[in-house]
């Protein structure tokens, strides 16, 4: 093997390293909800969103959307697994998905949670 061929074989494999290890350690957790408690509630109720990656540092705000308005809920208490919220005043009954934000650099992430709540 000439010395060229073995220099290009170490910066290449130093190359797949760098980029492995910013895969893997740079990025972010993803917020995730699993469930809320109770599933459905009427204006001023508080619920509990579970899940993981709950905490300030993922969620910075949580909203209620019916796929045409978007609401921001006020967040009475946050944890790591579990964010405590009440139901706005502006809330119409009906179906509404959470969608949790962050406002990580460089860009804020925006992500519809798989759970539904009903507003009575």
């Amino acid at each position: 093997m000439s010395v060229r061929k073995g220099w290009m074989k170490i910066l290449y494999s130093l190359v797949a390293v760098l980029l492995g290890s910013s895969l893997v350690f740079g990025q972010a957790a993803m917020p995730r909800i699993v469930s809320v408690e109770p599933a459905s509630g009427q204006v001023g109720d508080e619920l509990t969103a579970s899940g993981e990656n709950l905490d300030q540092t993922n969620v910075a705000e949580l909203r209620l959307t019916n796929g045409t308005n978007d609401f921001k809920v006020p967040i009475t208490n946050q944890t790591a697994t579990a964010i405590k919220f009440k139901i706005p005043n502006e809330v119409k009954p009906g179906r509404y998905g959470l969608v949790t934000f962050s406002k990580r650099a460089p860009q804020p992430l925006e992500i519809e949670q798989p759970v539904k709540v009903t507003v009575k």
